[in-house]
């Protein structure tokens, strides 16, 4: 998934930097194995493809323990989600930790959803 935002910026706890001056170099260095495994998690996502993970148009491939904030080394089981439900997950937990330093704990509490 890429940002709509031409200047392709990117996204960590509390932090917006930019990672390519346009379009052009922001899918030069998407193709790269470093910022392919950097910025999309790519061996996560190849190895949710073996165990027969393939997203539709409107699902993502989620993580048990969301790469925000996982730790390296540790286990996150794969499953399709809802995009649309997805990025509004990812962004209120984002939300939530932004203010945190690096490196901070955090409990992941999954409330249940509001009913409108």
């Amino acid at each position: 998934m890429y940002p709509v935002n031409r200047n392709k910026p990117r996204f960590e706890i509390g932090k917006l930097s930019r990672v390519a001056d346009s379009e052009v170099q922001f899918r030069e260095l998407a193709a790269t194995p470093e910022k392919r495994e950097q910025w999309f998690a790519e061996a996560d996502e190849q190895a949710a493809g073996v165990r027969g993970l393939t997203p539709s148009a409107t699902q993502c491939i989620g993580f048990s323990v969301p790469h925000v904030i996982r730790q390296d080394g540790t286990a996150s089981t794969p499953y399709l989600v809802d995009v649309y439900d997805h990025v509004s997950f990812l962004g209120d937990l984002n939300r939530q930790i932004s203010d945190l330093p690096d490196g901070a704990e955090v409990r992941l509490v999954i409330a249940p959803k509001k009913q409108h």
